[in-house]
């Protein structure tokens, strides 16, 4: 029996749960708590949300539509590696937003608190795409836009989602004329990345791996091929067995810690592992080399 592949069917699956999950839960709370109390938010969802407010089409159906031209795109640019899990995101996360449409009715879970609703729907759709993003997920929208104009300009996808947010919740002022609800959308965008931070912003950071294991060369190799990042061997001599032995140093983002246990544990689950963070990581892969 191959473990090493039923290890990477079992982890597979264990993340199109989360991903599952994740757009189930911001179904809800888009649905239940932002849209039904006319806030705009950041992102594509809440571009849709002034398209249906100011045409009456569905956010499920905008967003499907966009979803799909830009998928379109993104496969022409980035490659399929980048869009396979996008794809099901897109397509859990509109079929989240259709279900949770027809089942609300589009009324608020809770009347005339506007405020309150903001602040819960806020902490759930965070703790959804925290959930999301832990598992290497995407639900696509200005996600992609970010990922294309960072392939060919100078500027982090963080920065570029920003501006998009801004302008999308700002433009809630042509279609309510009301500065409280853009200052609630905001208030919004704060809570969400607030709780998305606490669920994944440590995985954004860069990591050093020392690992020591007799298969080496198999993890090695795995890392190249799987994750596609390099690494460096190392001599060494064991202090207690005098024994010659291999070091393997790997330096990622931790947010592919998870994929990195996986792959060592799957060929050596023995292997003794060394996990530190590091201040910046600069070159090819990572940040550009700053002067």
């Amino acid at each position: 029996m191959d473990f090493s592949k039923l290890n990477k069917v079992y982890f597979s699956v264990q993340d199109y749960l989360l991903i599952f999950l994740g757009t189930a839960l911001y179904g809800f709370g888009f649905n239940g708590f932002i849209l039904s109390n006319e806030i705009i938010t950041g992102g594509l969802s809440g571009a849709c949300a002034l398209l249906f407010f100011t045409t009456g089409i569905p956010v499920s159906v905008s967003y499907f539509t966009i979803n799909i031209l830009l998928l379109g795109v993104a496969y022409k640019i980035l490659g399929l590696k980048f869009i396979v899990k996008t794809i099901f995101g897109v397509f859990s996360l509109s079929a989240s937003l259709s279900f949770f449409e027809w089942w609300l009715g589009g009324v608020p879970i809770i009347q005339d608190e506007s405020f309150m609703c903001i602040v819960i729907g806020g902490c759930i759709c965070g703790f959804a795409l925290g959930l999301i993003f832990s598992a290497n997920g995407s639900t696509g929208g200005t996600d992609i836009i970010a990922a294309i104009i960072t392939k060919y300009k100078h500027i982090s996808i963080g920065r570029t989602l920003l501006m998009f947010d801004f302008v999308i919740i700002s433009s809630s002022y042509f279609v309510f004329g009301n500065v409280e609800k853009i200052v609630l959308g905001f208030v919004e965008m704060v809570i969400s990345n607030q709780m998305l931070d606490m669920i994944f912003n440590a995985n954004r950071q860069s990591v050093q791996f020392l690992i020591f294991s007799n298969k080496y060369e198999e993890i090695t190799e795995a890392i190249i091929k799987d994750i596609d990042r390099g690494c460096t061997l190392l001599d060494g001599i064991g202090g207690y067995s005098k024994q010659p032995t291999k070091v393997i140093v790997l330096l990622a983002k931790k947010s592919e810690s998870i994929t990195i246990f996986r792959l060592i544990k799957a060929i050596d689950s023995n292997a003794f592992i060394s996990q530190s963070n590091v201040r910046g990581v600069y070159g090819e892969g990572f940040d550009p080399l700053k002067t």
